[in-house]
């Protein structure tokens, strides 16, 4: 998610143990398997009151506008309830809305009237391997982009992309029909990042209902799913040539909604405001 770029009621149901991938390398180390997710390590349903802020004990908020997103985006980040709260009804719900607040009079780029919430698990939560994911409805919309992701927790001793970022889904506003799972390392936080879409039948979005995106992530081997299915796994030999694997270490989970940048691209006039983007519960398991 953060780039420079025109870029599951807990699971009983144990994922089947995937095809070892060969290295293709003498110096190289096979990657493991994924491993059958078994155990929950943490967990949000979200399932308070109307109105209720993310919990303080599980999330903590990125605030403020670019340009430290890196992405030419539109939206400032707030800790409103405005922007990220429960409905009642099972859902967290991060809206980016067209809206002044006071930290916009120096908007970088866009309309400066845009505010969204982005939350995290840093310093709460986080984790090396197993299983992540969540339960999402994106909103549709030109200029939108919801994702789901994580990223490595040694900030403090390499800067992004140097600490790595797996991005277990992001929909693009003018891709309505495509979800896409990325990496992002030291020499490949652009274009050249390894990334796979999958793809919804022609005339389907992903913003028409509930999916379940996960990644299952073991040493040297990270797998991304859609309700269940498979669609991409990378491992060190899918990097480019020379590019180092940073995928061995902590990682903490991001929810967000960004607008406009050079991807997804700016909104137009059909884009729809408040853009929702609702989180039935995010899991991770060991």
């Amino acid at each position: 998610m953060q780039r420079v770029r025109p870029a599951a009621v807990l699971v009983t149901a144990v994922i089947a143990t995937a095809a070892l991938l060969t290295a293709g390398c003498d110096d190289q180390e096979e990657p493991a398997p994924p491993q059958p997710a078994s155990k929950i390590t943490w967990q949000d349903e979200f399932n308070d009151a109307a109105g209720t802020k993310p919990n303080p004990a599980k999330w903590s908020y990125q605030l403020g506008g670019e340009p430290q997103w890196g992405n030419e985006e539109w939206q400032y980040y707030t800790d409103r309830a405005e922007n990220a709260a429960t409905d009642g009804e099972g859902n967290l719900v991060l809206s980016a809305r067209r809206e002044k607040v006071p930290g916009m009079e120096d908007c970088k780029y866009g309309s400066c009237d845009i505010t969204s919430a982005r939350i995290t698990t840093a310093d709460k939560f986080d984790q090396a391997y197993g299983k992540f994911e969540a339960r999402i409805k994106v909103p549709a919309g030109q200029g939108l982009l919801p994702a789901f992701w994580a990223m490595g927790n040694n900030e403090d001793v390499a800067d992004w992309p140097a600490n790595g970022e797996i991005d277990i889904m992001e929909v693009v506003g003018s891709e309505p029909g495509n979800v896409y799972g990325t990496i992002h390392g030291p020499g490949y936080s652009a274009t050249e990042g390894p990334t796979k879409a999958s793809a919804l039948p022609e005339g389907k979005a992903w913003a028409d209902d509930f999916h379940v995106y996960d990644i299952v992530w073991s040493p040297n081997l990270i797998v991304w799913h859609v309700d269940g299915r498979e669609y991409y796994r990378v491992t060190p030999e899918s990097l480019p040539k020379g590019k180092k694997w940073v995928y061995d270490h902590n990682f903490y989970l991001l929810l967000n909604v960004a607008v406009g940048g050079t991807w997804p691209g700016d909104p137009d006039d059909e884009t729809e405001f408040p853009a929702q983007m609702l989180v039935d519960w995010v899991r991770a398991y060991s």
